[in-house]
Formats: structure tokens, C-alpha cells, sequence
């Protein structure tokens, strides 16, 4: 029985964001699910994903971009049917560690210096990226055209979600794969290189040249990559 792939996409992006992937994941005649994200609170958001995978029978390979490989990392525990975590230009958080702590644990990263914040009547705040800023530190290596599509419809990562520490990871258990963008501005290289061997992954590779928004701009090679670990089911 072929696994089901369980896509989670990140902040400042959507489920179409995966579009590219999921039709050659489809082609390769695996079952797909992009998820959505709520983007409001890790700990909500990973109950929301566990949800979503509770319903899914049989073996389930879970993919997660940027901070949804936050989420993925929390919302498999328990599950048994997850059978491989697969990190897309994403974060793998140890217990206590949030967003903040790992993109500032190695210089490089420039997209928090042009993001802004729109205050919310509980005392969080929604935060976006600035349309102008959105193709060159986000996804420097999608068409104009496309970013500027992709700013417009960016979906809001909440304060709240930015700064909750994630709870026990199921990288510690479940096997792991990683697939890195050689130019992120979101994430430091460096970072990707240090979850990757903390966790202990399966594979790592790095795309040369590539953005933050890997999916995106490199789709064949992130689906590739993805049948490698699914292969593995």
C-alpha cells in the first residue's frame, strides 16, 4: 500500500503553494493532501493537522514547509501511521525551542527585517511580509510575475505561532528527511545543516541557487525527493 502524502505549507505562503508538487505526486499515483495551515499557534496548529491525519488510513509521509515543519514535527506524535517526516526548507524545533530561537542561531537571514505587523484586538498581531520585499527575500528564484501573486495572497503568521516553543519532537522517533534552498533568506543555511544532523535524517540535500520558496520554484526536485522518503514506506 502505497503512503499517503500529507503536505503543511508555511507562513507567508498557502496550500497552493504545493501546486507544482502535488501534480507530480499524483502523476507518480500517490495520494495527496495539502493541509491547511491556520498559522495561529503551534500547539493549535499541529491539534489541527493531528486531526487531519487521524482521518487518513494506512501509512502517511508528512511534508512540511518552513514553519510547518514546526508543525509536522509536533502534530505526528502519537501517530503511528506516519511513517516519514520530510522537511522542505523547514524548521525542525526541539522541546522548548521556538521559530525565533533557530533563525537566529546562524547569521544570514534577511526577511525579518521587512516584515510588518497588523495588531489584533487580543493583543497578538498578524504578521506579512512587505509586498515589495516579498520576491527578493522570500522567493528570489520564482518570476516576478508569480511573486507578485504570491505576496499579494500570503497567508498571516500569527505572533502567537512565531513564539510558542514546540512541545517533544516526532523527528526523535520517526525518520527524517531534508531538502534545503542553497540561497534562503528566511532561514539560514547553516540552520538546515544543524536540524539535519541533530535529527539524524535519512538524507539531506541542498538545492543550489534555490530560495526560501523551494516548492515553488524548484517543484521536480521537491517532489523527487519526496518519493525517495516515500519509497522508503
Amino acid at each position: 500500500m502505497k503512503p499517503t502524502i500529507v503536505l503543511i505549507h508555511g507562513a507567508f505562503a498557502e496550500s497552493a503553494s504545493w501546486n507544482g508538487v502535488i501534480s507530480r505526486l499524483q502523476s507518480a499515483g500517490y495520494r495527496t493532501i495539502a493541509a491547511g495551515n491556520p498559522l495561529r499557534s503551534l500547539s493549535g496548529d499541529a491539534a489541527a493537522v493531528s486531526d487531519l491525519l487521524a482521518t487518513v488510513e494506512g501509512p502517511v509521509v508528512l511534508v512540511g514547509h518552513s514553519y510547518g515543519g514546526a508543525v509536522a514535527s509536533n502534530a505526528a506524535v502519537g501517530n503511528e501511521n506516519v511513517k516519514a517526516l520530510v522537511y522542505v526548507a523547514a524548521l525542525a524545533p526541539d522541546k522548548g525551542e521556538t521559530t525565533p530561537d533557530l533563525l537566529g542561531k546562524f547569521p544570514g537571514a534577511t526577511l525579518g527585517e521587512h516584515l510588518y505587523e497588523v495588531p489584533l484586538g487580543d493583543g497578538t498581531a498578524d504578521v506579512y511580509v512587505l509586498p515589495e520585499c516579498y520576491h527578493e527575500h522570500f522567493c528570489a528564484d520564482v518570476p516576478a510575475e508569480q511573486a507578485a501573486l504570491d505576496a499579494v495572497t500570503q497567508r498571516p503568521f500569527s505572533t502567537s505561532a512565531l513564539n510558542e516553543a514546540s512541545a517533544e519532537p516526532a523527528w526523535k522517533t520517526i525518520p527524517s528527511w531534508f531538502i534545503s534552498p542553497e540561497q534562503d533568506r528566511a532561514i539560514p543555511l547553516e540552520t538546515f545543516r544543524f536540524m539535519a544532523a541533530r535529527a539524524n535524517a535519512r538524507e539531506s540535500v541542498e538545492i543550489p541557487g534555490a530560495s526560501h520558496a523551494l516548492a515553488v520554484s524548484q517543484p521536480q526536485a521537491v517532489a523527487d525527493f519526496i518519493l525517495r522518503a516515500a519509497a522508503s514506506v
